[in-house]
């Protein structure tokens, strides 16, 4: 991404906070700020970025959703024959002029907004992408492997949602900022992981999300740089996104974290997360995002596979199942506990996730990997083409094939 590429996105949220707090209609507002963007991208290059390009962006973007504003009024009264029903006065006053003192960032108050829980996480998670992120919906429909135009629909009724559950562009009250908070935490997690394992296509990761998701995390914890939990969640992330290089073959085919080439790992990165999250687990109340990334550290600090400490690490994801109820970590726990102790007692690990409805091909794989583990080749094969035959991403079904045929 460009160094004006980044600004933009960097201008994006704030300006649209900016016309929301100033007119409300978070709908038209953000339809306006993706004209104000799309007149920077074609005059800045010729004439310049101006000294403040927020302000800049804050005045293209009231002035054209005064236009709409008026637009919108107008049709109402054509409609419904009805003067009162005309925008208040302030809806339609110049705009150009909003007071925006000390360049006043509500990038989390937006946050909170698209995190709003009358939406589903997919449509929280577009809204985040296309108000907060700056992307086009173009890009996020991309992403996410569907057509441009259902993407659209999913944003729109996202706008609708939030017009009909009466929201008002503040932060929400006090008694409900944790869980908010943990909603918006949530909804950044899951673009980086759709980023870094794409869930279903033929490419196995998404470049663009996890350096999005990345992105926005930094910007919470400028905003919060108390929060442990916001901390171990950009830990988390930089841990895991400086094994990317390495996670992919020349055609794309993936390569697990045991095979993986570890020279070709992030060093500067991995510095930055272990650091982070050291800190973060000294300071403040534990949370699952700081045990994540103490896992995610302890890879990343082994110089080789067969240095891991998997015992450290079974430790930490007894801590993980105590603080959550997510079928993923006692996945991952049942593969910590195969490789400290046994594959067997790793099998027993994975027993209660048998009737878990929450469970993908992920499971088979895991089981899979033990029984091989164990010498049972014949049972590994088979569940490894189930999880090949489940899964929707091309080079996982790709990967767990090639594991059945080596075992045939």
């Amino acid at each position: 991404m460009s160094e004006f590429d980044l600004l933009l996105r960097e201008q994006a949220p704030q300006v649209l906070s900016a016309l929301v707090r100033h007119y409300g209609h978070f709908d038209l507002a953000e339809e306006a700020v993706q004209e104000a963007l799309l007149a920077a991208t074609q005059q800045w290059p010729s004439e310049g970025v101006p000294d403040n390009p927020r302000g800049w962006l804050i005045r293209v973007g009231s002035r054209r959703l005064t236009d709409l504003l008026r637009s919108e009024s107008a049709r109402r009264r054509r409609e419904e024959n009805a003067a009162h029903l005309a925008a208040p006065e302030e809806f339609v006053a110049s705009g150009p002029e909003i007071d925006d003192p000390g360049g006043r960032d509500d990038t989390l108050t937006l946050l909170f907004l698209c995190c709003h829980p009358a939406l589903s996480p997919a449509s929280q998670i577009a809204l985040t992408l296309r108000a907060v992120g700056g992307l086009t919906t173009a890009q996020i429909a991309a992403a996410f492997l569907v057509p441009e135009a259902t993407m659209a629909q999913r944003i729109s009724r996202a706008k609708r949602s939030i017009k009909q559950a009466g929201s008002s562009f503040e932060m929400p009250p006090e008694a409900e900022r944790d869980e908010r908070m943990g909603a918006v935490l949530h909804v950044l997690y899951l673009i980086f992981n759709e980023g870094y394992t794409a869930s279903s296509g033929t490419s196995l990761h998404s470049a663009e999300l996890t350096t999005e998701a990345i992105r926005l995390v930094r910007g919470v914890r400028k905003l919060l740089p108390d929060d442990g939990e916001v901390a171990g969640l950009l830990a988390l992330m930089l841990l895991t996104d400086a094994r990317r290089p390495a996670r992919t073959g020349a055609e794309g085919s993936l390569i697990p974290l045991a095979e993986q080439d570890r020279s070709k790992w992030n060093k500067a990165t991995i510095v930055e997360g272990e650091a982070l999250v050291t800190d973060a687990l000294s300071r403040s109340q534990l949370g699952p995002y700081q045990v994540q990334a103490a896992i995610a550290a302890v890879h990343d600090t082994a110089e080789h596979a067969d240095d891991t400490d998997w015992r450290q690490i079974v430790a930490l994801y007894d801590v993980l199942e105590q603080l959550v109820d997510n079928p993923m970590v006692k996945l991952n726990h049942a593969v910590a506990v195969a490789m400290a102790v046994g594959p067997k007692e790793g099998l027993a690990v994975l027993e209660p996730l048998e009737a878990d409805d929450r469970m993908n091909h992920r499971l088979e794989a895991v089981r899979a990997h033990l029984l091989e583990m164990s010498g049972d080749t014949a049972a590994a094969r088979e569940s490894y083409l189930l999880a090949a035959r489940r899964t929707t991403s091309v080079p996982e079904r790709n990967y767990l094939q090639s594991k059945a045929d080596r075992l045939a």
